[in-house]
């Protein structure tokens, strides 16, 4: 049984404007619901869907492909779709380079010449010359489906280790590359997840989890991580365990070792805010792990070790982040001593290295960048080539000169030099080509404050064609975050050019949630605020309507992830706003998201169900899948992968059905479930380029825009 919605639109009066859109109709299928629901503190949640939670099920791959049918249906049938597909792979086919970064005596970089599915990676002696291959993720796979996601040179520059992931999964493997012989040792490492390499003595320490049981490995929670050191050569199987938790089995572990090598630190997480630091003495085999900072309301971000001293970067009684120097065996706060100290503006990185600290800021959501004396007392400001977002800002061991790239909205990423010695900035010649075929100079950048319902000022950036008219008349597309302090900062995205060189408009709204202006921000946006992010996303959408940028009839919005939940909550609750909306990878079961995978270190950001009552009803108020009704919503495209470990595809999978079911208007309602893919990191450019020409397909039709 399916359920058949007709789209007569040739001529479909939507807010302000005739839409023409292809008149077509849509067969979704029927969504089998059952008896399933959940007590929460004595209210009764109906859950019909829970079925499609068994990613394995035959029944739910069967719901997958029928969903995919009817959404090719639908896109395959728009005029303008192959046409999209085809400039955009002309945009794309531009050089792109990443920094370079010294290791040894060689320098390493990666560079995709355009539409290479997984960019290569380089070694060279020298800047002048390409150098060698040293890795080229294109040949683990046939499809570019396997990804590299940790790419790690030991100290010397003899050995890689490297890390893949397949499909898309958080899940990662691990191998180690002998540099100069060219070929692979034995080692195999696997069941890692968000770990690094840390190179020590003939090894490296990384951490793991136990393997999990087969059928579960993309949905079961994540338990038991612990960190281990790996000797080269050797079996996974006689890796020295250096730390676990058996008390506290859903804590993970980072490692960092410290330039010196005397010190290994133990970052203990139990959310995705906040953080414990635990040492290890490496020069004394008879140490065992310290737990220097056992608290876990605050970050404390590791930077090096000098004089018995460990330098931290940390928001503890610094909500822009200052960095402390800690000496580890008098660990309490009263013997800490600040040696830079915050400002105005939000600390966003820090290294140390040479003898000195290497910090970028974000002013107003852009980056500045500043160099710090060791002992705090002399600072020397960055001179940057405009507004825009730092890439890497750190020297390599023993080099006064620092790579860095810079992005604007309008200007791929370059690569710069910074000469310590000489304070100077220089672009380096001849390392990025640049992108032909589009002309920048008829586009700009600019930066708007606009009021949130509370009356707090939002930034926000737009990008448009020079000269545009300010009658509502332009398509506008909105993108936002909103959580876990993560920063929108001005960055380059070729994907965005289309739109642009079409007639639209591109506005990322700084919304509260994220870290643009420190801890304050962010926790603006958490738990019992959370309603602020929705608020300030849907009042920057006002704002472009209220000012002649776009209308109702005209608008676009779009995030991923947290941004998924953005969307859903939005279209929710101001559907009216919207003419498309893409909710992607969303997190959109806000009662049930903490029981799969890692999703419980989301709790610092939005609590859970089962803390309080209070707390339930708030999540229940706000969460997209709870809050859908037969209300005139905006045309929905859902996103997700097959293999989404991190957000499970069974939110985006239970949202779409419960759009399908409960809307009963005339727009599209579809889902885009993407095989062999994940959240979205390690993503093949041709499977890019794909989703983006259906992205593009589906908003032209249905807004009425003709390629240009």
């Amino acid at each position: 049984m399916r359920i058949r919605t007709s789209l007569i639109a040739t001529a479909c009066l939507a807010g302000v404007g005739i839409c023409s859109c292809t008149t077509q109709s849509i067969d979704y299928p029927m969504t089998r619901k059952d008896n399933t629901k959940d007590v929460y503190f004595g209210h009764e949640i109906a859950d019909p869907y829970r079925w499609l939670e068994n990613d394995t099920s035959a029944e739910t791959a069967e719901w997958v492909k029928a969903q995919n049918k009817a959404t090719r249906g639908y896109i395959d049938k728009i005029a303008d779709r192959k046409s999209i597909e085809n400039r955009l792979k002309e945009i794309w086919q531009f050089e792109r380079k990443s920094a370079p970064m010294k290791k040894g005596d060689y320098y390493f970089y990666s560079k995709n010449d355009g539409l290479q599915n997984q960019a290569l990676y380089y070694r060279t002696a020298s800047l002048d010359e390409p150098g060698n291959v040293v890795l080229d993720p294109n040949q683990l796979s046939d499809n570019g489906t396997v990804a590299l996601s940790v790419f790690s040179i030991s100290p010397d520059g003899k050995y890689l280790g490297y890390g893949i992931a397949r499909n898309g999964s958080d899940w990662n493997e691990y191998y180690v590359k002998d540099l100069d012989k060219g070929e692979n040792l034995n080692d195999h490492l696997m069941w890692i997840k968000f770990s690094g390499i840390e190179w020590y003595n003939d090894g490296f320490f990384y951490s793991r989890y136990p393997q999990p049981e087969e059928g579960n490995e993309l949905t079961a929670a994540n338990v038991d991580n612990a960190v281990y050191y790996h000797k080269l050569g050797t079996d996974q199987s006689e890796d020295k365990l250096i730390f676990q938790d058996p008390v506290n089995r859903e804590r993970s572990f980072g490692s960092y070792v410290t330039d010196d090598k005397k010190m290994l630190v133990i970052s203990v997480t139990t959310s995705t805010t906040g953080n414990a630091i635990y040492t290890l003495d490496l020069e004394n085999p008879e140490a065992d792990v310290q737990r220097t900072i056992d608290t876990y309301d605050k970050d404390y971000i590791t930077l090096g070790h000098s004089n018995g001293q460990l330098y931290v970067m940390t928001n503890h009684n610094a909500p822009k982040y200052n960095i402390v120097s800690i000496n580890p065996t008098k660990p309490a706060p009263e013997h800490w001593q600040t040696i830079v100290e915050e400002n105005e503006d939000a600390m966003e990185s820090a290294s140390f290295e040479n003898g000195k600290f290497f910090i970028t800021y974000m002013h107003d959501a852009h980056s500045r960048a500043v160099v710090v004396s060791e002992d705090g007392k002399e600072t020397t400001d960055v001179s940057l080539p405009g507004l825009g977002a730092i890439g890497y800002f750190s020297p390599s061991k023993g080099d006064d000169t620092v790579y860095f790239t810079f992005s604007t909205y309008l200007s791929p990423s370059k690569t710069y030099t910074y000469s310590v010695a000489n304070n100077k900035t220089e672009l380096l010649e001849g390392w990025n080509k640049g992108l032909k075929g589009f002309d920048f100079d008829q586009y700009e950048t600019e930066q708007v404050f606009y009021e949130s319902n509370d009356g707090t000022k939002i930034p926000m950036f737009i990008t448009h064609k020079k000269g545009i008219a300010m009658d509502g008349s332009n398509p506008a597309w909105l993108y936002g975050y909103g959580g876990f302090n993560i920063s929108l900062t001005p960055s380059f995205d070729v994907r965005r050019l289309l739109w642009l060189e079409n007639g639209g408009i591109y506005a990322v709204a700084n919304i509260r949630g994220g870290g643009e202006y420190g801890e304050a921000w962010h926790k603006a946006g958490t738990i019992m605020q959370k309603q602020n992010v929705f608020d300030d996303f849907i009042s920057a959408a006002r704002f472009l309507i209220d000012k002649g940028y776009s209308s109702p009839s005209k608008m676009v919005c779009q995030g991923g992830s947290n941004g998924g939940l953005l969307i859903g909550a939005t279209i929710n609750q101001a559907p009216e706003l919207f003419r498309v909306a893409f909710p992607q990878v969303g997190v959109m079961d806000m009662l049930r998201y903490h029981k799969f995978t890692i999703g419980r270190y989301w709790a610092t950001d939005y609590g859970t169900s089962e803390d309080s009552e209070e707390m339930f009803n708030y999540l229940k108020g706000y969460s997209p899948l709870h809050n859908i009704t037969n209300k005139n919503y905006p045309s929905v495209m859902v996103t997700t992968g097959d293999h989404d470990d991190r957000v499970v595809p069974a939110h985006s999978f239970k949202y779409a059905a419960t759009l399908q079911d409960n809307y009963k208007g005339s727009r599209p309602m579809l889902i885009r479930i993407e095989s062999q893919a994940g959240h979205g990191a390690g993503k093949p450019t041709q499977k890019i380029i794909e989703e983006w020409a259906d992205m593009y397909a589906f908003t032209f039709n249905e807004i009425g825009m003709k390629l240009k």
